[in-house]
C-alpha cells in the first residue's frame, strides 16, 4: 500500500541534507529588497538549471550545461535588484574562497567557487532605484547560512524564514499583492526526500480572481497552512473567500497603476539528497517549471525571467528506476507549486513610499477559517 504523501520534517529546503539556506535584506529608507544563499555542502552538489521566462537575469547558466566541464556547484544566489542583483554572487565568491571551497587550480587555497544565481526586478519598490543588493548582502547570506548549518543537528540546517525575507523582500505579484519566499518538502516513496524554495515575484498571479482561491491550493499537503502567523498545524484551512472580498481584489488591481508589466521574474532552487547526475538535475529544474505553471497564471511569459536551478547533493543513491525517476520528477512539480502557495499566505502586507502591496491574508480574509478542531485538511474549496 502506498503511503499518502507527507512534507519532511521541516517542510522546507532544508529537509535536503547537505543544503543550508541564508538570507539577507534591507528594508527602509528606501530599500526593500534581499538575497537568498542555498549553500552546497563543502564539496559542492550536481547542479542544473532550467530558464524558461522570456528575460531573464542570470549568472553561470551556460557552466551547468553537461557537455561542459564543471559539475558541481559551491551555492546557488538567488537575488533582488534585477541585473544590479548579480553583484551579490561576488559576495558569496569570496566567502567561499575564505574557507578554500572551490573548484581546485592547484594549491589547496587555489580555488574557484562555483557560484551559479539568478536576479528577479524590485528595482524601486522601496522608494529608491538605487537600492539594489550587492556584495555585502551576498555574504551576510551566507553567514546566515553557516549559522543555519551550525545550528542545526544530523547533517540537517536549520530552516529558512518564508514570506517577506531574503530576495523575496521586494517581490510582487499581478493585482498588487504581495510575493516573497516560500518553501516546501515531500517524502517520497521510495526513500529520499524533494524540496523547493521559490521567490515569487510573477507578471502572472497565483489567485483565481473569479473566486479568489488560490490556483495551486489544491496540492497543499497537512501542514502546509502553519506558514500562516498564529496558526498551528489544522488549526486554519481555505475556503473560497466572500464575493465582496473578490469584487474589491478586482476593483484595486484594475485601478492600481502599478509598475511596468516588463518587470517579474520567479526564481528559486528543487533540489533532492538522491544522487542526480548534473543532466538529472537539469530534468529536476525542469520538472519544477511545471509547478510553477500550475499555481501561477499565467507564467512563464516574455515578460518574466522564470529560471529554477536543480540540485543534487547525493547523500542517498540514485532512484533504483524509472518508475522511481518519476516519482522524484513528479515530486519536484508538487513541491514547488506548494512553495508558491505558501510564499503567497506567508508575505505580509507592505507599504513604502513607492506604493502598498497587500498579502493575500488581508486581500481575502475570508478565505481562512480558523478551526483549533480540524483535523489538519490543507483546504476544503467550499
Amino acid at each position: 500500500m502506498t503511503p499518502e504523501p507527507a512534507p519532511g520534517p521541516t517542510n522546507s529546503l532544508a529537509d535536503v541534507a547537505g543544503l543550508a539556506v541564508g538570507q539577507s535584506q534591507r528594508v527602509g529608507d528606501g530599500w526593500l529588497t534581499g538575497t537568498t544563499v542555498v549553500l552546497a555542502p563543502p564539496e559542492g552538489a550536481a547542479c542544473g538549471a532550467d530558464v524558461r521566462g522570456g528575460g531573464p537575469g542570470t549568472r553561470e547558466t551556460d557552466l551547468l550545461d553537461p557537455c561542459n566541464v564543471v559539475d558541481r556547484v559551491h551555492a546557488v544566489v538567488l537575488s533582488g535588484g534585477s541585473a544590479f542583483g548579480l553583484a551579490a554572487a561576488d559576495g558569496v565568491m569570496r566567502w567561499l574562497l575564505e574557507r578554500g571551497c572551490g573548484f581546485g587550480m592547484g594549491e589547496p587555497h587555489e580555488v574557484v567557487p562555483i557560484v551559479p544565481g539568478a536576479v528577479m526586478f524590485d528595482l524601486g519598490r522601496g522608494g529608491r532605484w538605487d537600492a539594489t543588493p550587492g556584495p555585502d548582502l551576498g555574504a551576510a547570506a551566507c553567514d546566515d547560512a553557516d549559522r543555519a548549518r551550525t545550528a542545526g543537528a544530523g547533517g540537517y540546517a536549520v530552516p529558512p524564514a518564508q514570506g517577506v525575507v531574503g530576495a523575496g523582500t521586494g517581490g510582487q505579484l499581478a493585482g498588487g499583492l504581495k510575493g516573497g519566499v516560500g518553501t516546501a518538502s515531500l517524502v517520497l516513496p521510495g526513500g529520499g526526500t524533494v524540496a523547493a524554495l521559490v521567490v515569487l515575484n510573477a507578471v502572472g498571479s497565483t489567485v483565481d480572481l473569479r473566486t479568489g482561491e488560490l490556483l495551486g491550493a489544491r496540492h497543499l499537503l497537512p501542514g502546509d497552512l502553519d506558514v500562516i502567523p498564529g496558526s498551528a498545524r489544522g488549526s486554519v484551512r481555505l475556503r473560497t473567500p466572500d464575493p465582496a472580498e473578490v469584487e474589491e481584489a478586482r476593483r484595486r488591481a484594475a485601478a492600481a497603476p502599478g509598475p511596468p508589466r516588463t518587470l517579474a521574474t520567479t526564481i528559486g532552487v528543487v533540489a533532492t539528497d538522491l544522487t542526480l547526475t548534473d543532466a538529472l538535475c537539469q530534468r529536476l529544474a525542469m520538472s519544477g517549471q511545471d509547478g510553477l505553471a500550475r499555481a501561477i497564471e499565467p507564467a512563464h511569459t516574455m515578460l518574466d525571467g522564470d529560471t529554477l536551478f536543480g540540485m543534487s547533493t547525493g547523500r542517498l543513491p540514485a532512484p533504483p528506476d524509472l518508475r522511481g525517476l518519476d516519482a522524484l520528477l513528479a515530486g519536484a512539480a508538487t513541491v514547488v507549486t506548494r512553495a508558491v502557495v505558501r510564499a503567497t499566505l506567508a508575505a505580509e502586507t507592505v507599504e513604502t513610499p513607492a506604493g502598498t502591496w497587500r498579502s493575500y491574508r488581508d486581500a481575502f480574509p475570508s478565505a481562512l477559517v480558523h478551526d483549533p478542531t480540524a483535523a489538519g485538511a490543507a483546504g476544503d474549496g467550499s
